[in-house]
């Protein structure tokens, strides 16, 4: 038996687009030989569809959709779907062969934690599924079937099942793949003495990035193929009945896992080509500071897009650094970006003179400062409206997490690649970056980091260094750990209790921000819901 593993990339809400992929999927599988053709969880749809589920026509569309792609397709495909019978909507996963929807597996297990909500659409199921093709008896599971113990494995064994297909839409976090074959290959295979077959969904989705990387395992938990990450691929697996157990064969050579960095280089860059273009953005415009965030900003945006499709303004005041200037000019002139210098020093003048009655008497603060990010945002808007371009934010999750931000300033955009990455990850992924080619001058990696919006400005003049503050950041946000116990891990228990503070008072910035892409355990996003309004005290 061939198997082909379609791991591709769906765009939510394309329906027709989406079996239309699936079909060209399906003739390129069926000229290379192929048996049989496995797609991912809810590729007719998209994943996640989320509220588009509780539309009648939207279903209405997915089940005429579904019955076009049985009836057009030359092989038989497994195809993950919604579905709903009897005022009862489920993920399915149904098999297309000779015409029709010969048969059909409900997702047993419904993950409701982190960015899933699938609880507040679908009936789990309840039945197995165990089909013959080839001379083979494949099994089917749909994702957090398997990640929730052996169960629903072990129904379809059986059944005598002798494979495992396994459709999946499981979005990108630092470590996932690692915890994927972990689970799978080294657990689940291992104990259930059955080859199994996992196929990701590719591509982003908002500020969800699938990273793709299906795999298969043998029966001894060894992974034997593993499709490239961030791309497209089919790949194809021959499986041979032998006297002891199944021997699986793999077209290709299983690609590599990633260094940490290189992945997430990856996924960034996948996030931002697929919101941009998915959402009909002819180009990207953003900020240029000579700041680290910008320049890491810049160098993926062009990576996803190509220079001609990215412009960046330089918006000097009376406090930025001449050495700034001429480092965002280095980087863009590297990146081959056309970029323009355009000074904020008569519009910032202009607001403080307008507002010097309001002031008088009192001293200059946060709000002169939050004014120059202010002015900047509204030219930046003014691109982007003007030519259609996205506008990129260029904050980490740091900043976002503590406030360190300006709303309705640096904040304001459509899209905020490096929303999820903190300070000191920002500084690898540009050396990562740098390792290819030297687009981001040194200087800008090895002086201190500042917004320049006062005289002299330090950002750790007002924050804790920045391997501390992302450290407590990590335990408080992602981990869920209390002051005590951050403290009782040796940081100072003034510096702890300051910064969970401010992560708690700046909820409402964060509230408004953009979306931006996810890589790790828990974004500022769908994925972490605080009270804006809040007074408990960790």
């Amino acid at each position: 038996m061939r198997i082909a593993l379609a791991q591709v990339n769906c765009r939510v809400g394309d329906i027709v687009g989406n079996a239309g992929l699936l079909l060209r999927e399906a003739h390129k599988a069926q000229a290379e030989g192929a048996d049989l053709l496995i797609t991912p969880e809810l590729a007719l749809s998209g994943y996640p569809p989320e509220d588009l589920l509780l539309r009648d026509d939207f279903l209405a569309v997915c089940d005429a959709q579904l019955q076009r792609l049985a009836g057009a397709a030359p092989l038989p495909v497994l195809v993950g779907h919604p579905q709903r019978v009897e005022q009862r909507l489920y993920n399915s996963a149904s098999l297309l062969r000779d015409g029709r929807v010969e048969s059909t597996y409900h997702k047993h297990c419904l993950p409701n934690y982190d960015v899933f909500d699938e609880m507040r659409y679908f009936t789990p199921g309840t039945r197995p599924l165990v089909f013959a093709c080839a001379g083979l008896r494949c099994g089917v599971v749909v994702c957090e079937d398997v990640w929730w113990g052996p169960a629903v494995a072990q129904a379809a064994q059986a059944e005598g099942a002798e494979i495992l297909l396994i459709l999946n839409a499981s979005p990108y976090h630092v470590g996932k793949q690692r915890q994927r074959e972990d689970a799978i290959a080294g657990v689940l295979a291992r104990q259930l003495h059955l080859p199994m077959v996992y196929v990701n969904l590719v591509g982003g989705q908002d500020e969800l990035v699938f990273d793709g990387q299906s795999f298969a395992v043998d029966h001894d938990g060894l992974v034997v193929l593993r499709s490239v990450p961030c791309r497209e691929d089919l790949a194809f697996l021959d499986i041979h009945k032998e006297a002891a157990a199944l021997r699986l064969v793999p077209g290709q050579a299983p690609a590599p896992l990633l260094d940490e960095v290189e992945e997430v280089y990856q996924v960034l860059r996948l996030g931002v080509r697929d919101y941009t273009e998915k959402n009909g953005f002819s180009g990207v415009v953003l900020g240029l500071s000579g700041g680290v965030d910008s320049a890491l900003t810049l160098s993926v945006a062009v990576d996803a897009l190509g220079p001609e499709r990215v412009h960046a303004l330089i918006m000097p005041s009376r406090y930025t650094a001449a050495m700034s200037v001429e480092d965002a000019q280095e980087e863009a002139r590297r990146l081959g970006v056309r970029t323009d210098v355009v000074s904020i020093e008569n519009l910032f003048t202009t607001y403080l003179d307008t507002l010097a009655p309001i002031f008088a008497g009192l001293p200059a603060d946060t709000t002169e400062e939050n004014l120059q990010a202010r002015i900047r945002a509204a030219l930046l808007m003014a691109y982007s409206n003007k030519f259609g371009h996205l506008l990129l934010t260029t904050g980490n999750k740091s900043e976002i997490a503590v406030g360190y931000a300006t709303l309705y300033g640096d904040m304001a955009g459509g899209f905020a690649i490096i929303k999820d990455c903190p300070k000191t990850l920002v500084y690898r992924l540009a050396r990562y970056r740098n390792g290819i080619a030297p687009v981001i001058p040194e200087r800008v990696l090895t002086r201190a980091p500042s917004a320049e919006l006062a005289p002299n400005q330090r950002d750790q003049d007002s924050l804790p260094p920045y391997e501390i503050l992302d450290a407590i950041i990590a335990a408080y946000v992602e981990h869920d750990r209390s002051a005590a116990e951050i403290i009782a891990q040796g940081f100072a228990a003034e510096t702890v209790t300051r910064v969970l503070r401010l992560i708690d008072r700046a909820e409402y910035k964060r509230r408004q921000a953009a979306p931006g892409v996810r890589i790790s355990p828990r974004a500022f996003g769908k994925d972490r819901r605080y009270p804006i309004t809040n007074g408990y005290t960790p």
